[in-house]
């Protein structure tokens, strides 16, 4: 009796392996959502990053005597040395969050100036619509080096996408409350 099987030992095979198969699926799919996920974290993260490095630019070249002068590199936002007291328009070189370098993509303008910054990623994105006004123009951007931050005008810009319009107690913005605050000009990327 040792030798022989039984008829739903092959049955229990088969199934064994089914389940096998249901699991690794699933577990494939997980994957793949978690990856998405991550993809539109560092999607947030650029759009954030970018229009750090677009307020810079913009509050450098606004804070120019006569006429707009532009950084010739990013060490000049976040130390400007052109006044007695230095000036920081910018925190720290932030990585680009899509290639994790900080190997921006620079755009210059005349003087070869700094005008705007881009991503070097030549990904597509999983965001290509519901930009806010600021971000119209990556509207349909077939790759993220497409998306471009650059100011519209030297000291222009719009608060970015995770910097709500401050509101009082009764929920009216600041702008609207206090002369003094003038609702931000737009951000454009050509």
């Amino acid at each position: 009796m040792g030798g022989r099987s039984r008829p739903c030992d092959g049955f229990t095979y088969v199934w064994l392996l089914v389940a096998i198969a249901i699991m690794a699926a699933g577990l494939a799919a997980i994957g793949e959502v978690a990856t998405t996920a991550a993809k539109r974290e560092k999607e947030a993260e650029l759009l954030f990053v970018g229009d750090q490095y677009a307020r810079a630019i913009a509050e450098y070249a606004a804070s120019s005597q006569g006429e707009p002068q532009y950084p010739q590199s990013f060490d000049e936002l976040l130390a400007d040395k052109r006044y007695p007291n230095v000036r920081r328009y910018l925190r720290r070189v932030y990585a680009d969050p899509m290639t994790g370098r900080a190997d921006w993509g620079l755009i210059r303008g005349p003087g070869g100036g700094i005008v705007g910054v881009h991503s070097q990623s030549p990904e597509r994105p999983l965001k290509v619509a519901n930009f806010p006004a600021s971000y119209g123009s990556f509207t349909g951007a077939a790759t993220y080096s497409a998306w471009r931050f650059t100011p519209s005008l030297p000291g222009t810009f719009v608060p970015g996408p995770t910097a709500p319009a401050a509101k009082s107690a009764a929920g009216t913005p600041a702008a609207a409350r206090d002369p003094r605050v003038s609702s931000a000009p737009k951000l454009v990327s050509p």
